[in-house]
């Protein structure tokens, strides 16, 4: 059976699970109108994601995606976030702030959290993404005999094979277009930075799991090249930031609309991994930086976090997480149900169905 006929969507589009940016609302709209509406828990624990499943649930009663991050445990050096955070000093100082004294570790991974892959267990969700690894084969094991079904990001065929091997029934190849945090397993390894068309058409060629395209897709046309390549379905993220139904603030939404859109840039020093974020005053620190390593993730995020708090308390916006894909120029702003039906159209009309 295809993705679609076994989650029963009308259309090959999955809407990112954006942690931090999706809702239930956003998710349960999406789902509503015949795509795969998606929910991002990495950065809240058990009883929040218990919450966030709960709402959906209540707003739709289709499938959905609930996205977790299985990332690898953070080393805390204290020099080195101590070096971190003296360097940050003279901006926080700028807006009348201390950086904070010290730095926590404020995402569990779900390698490392039973409390939230018991409540995965208890509730199941019809579906599960993992970013940044995967689960231990026992949770995956688990999960698998409550008919979960499950998907995992791959940013190459290494991590694509093992995926397969581990029986999962489904890749999100994720080229380096992609807004957000690049998905790769180890970040320490070195990243061929595939693109969005290679990764696809090498995982739909050396792996016999269905591939969900994602990074830069934006329109009906995009959908229309990924299903081309062989792809089963894409995901978009950055096309529903935009949407009155995401958590995004009003500067978030100013900055895709504006010229920022039109110059993403892959950094590590947000959060201590690298994303995917419209140009701002964070991302253009690199600068700066020099030779200088941020913490690990996510403990460097804890320091971008306070510094985006007291920038924003003065009005300065431009130390936000602003995440975005290249092709952020392209979003429309529009209710998450339209925006689905819009997409529906453009990719009938690239079938000669309009």
């Amino acid at each position: 059976m295809s993705i679609l006929d076994q989650l029963d969507l009308s259309l090959p589009l999955i809407q990112a699970p954006m942690a931090g940016v999706s809702t239930p609302e956003l998710a349960a709209a999406v789902s509503e109108a015949g795509a795969l509406g998606s929910i991002g828990v990495g950065a809240t624990d058990a009883a929040g994601a218990r919450s966030m499943i709960a709402e959906v649930r209540e707003r739709t009663g289709r499938a959905f995606n609930v996205n977790l991050f299985v990332h690898g445990p953070a080393s805390a050096n204290p020099a080195r976030e101590a070096e971190w955070l003296g360097w940050l000093r003279p901006l926080f100082a700028e807006f009348g702030a201390e950086p904070p004294a010290t730095l926590r570790t404020i995402y569990k991974s779900l390698a490392e959290d039973a409390g939230m892959a018991a409540m995965l267990l208890e509730t199941a969700p019809p579906v599960l993404s993992f970013h940044f690894g995967l689960p231990p084969a026992d949770v995956l094991s688990a999960l698998r005999e409550r008919g979960i079904f499950m998907l995992a990001t791959a940013t190459s065929l290494d991590e694509a094979r093992a995926v397969e091997a581990a029986g999962i029934d489904a890749i999100v190849a994720q080229g380096i277009e992609a807004g957000g945090h690049r998905g790769m397993f180890d970040p320490a390894a070195p990243d061929d930075a595939l693109g969005t068309m290679a990764l696809t058409r090498l995982l739909v060629k050396n792996t016999s799991l269905p591939v969900v395209a994602a990074g830069g897709i934006m329109d009906g046309a995009g959908i229309a090249a990924a299903l081309d390549l062989g792809a089963a379905a894409a995901q978009l993220g950055t096309a529903f930031i935009a949407c009155p139904e995401s958590a995004a603030d009003d500067a978030y939404r100013a900055a895709l609309a504006g010229p920022a859109a039109y110059h993403t840039t892959l950094t590590p020093l947000i959060s201590g991994r690298p994303a995917r974020a419209l140009a701002n005053r964070f991302t253009a620190l690199a600068r700066t930086v020099g030779n200088r390593l941020p913490p690990d993730y996510p403990i460097a995020y804890d320091a971008g976090k306070a510094l985006h708090a007291a920038a924003k308390a003065k009005g300065e916006y431009g130390f936000g997480a602003q995440w975005a894909g290249q092709g952020a120029p392209l979003a429309r702003a529009m209710p998450a149900a339209e925006l689905v039906d819009t997409l529906r159209l453009e990719l009938q009309a690239c079938r000669g169905n309009p």
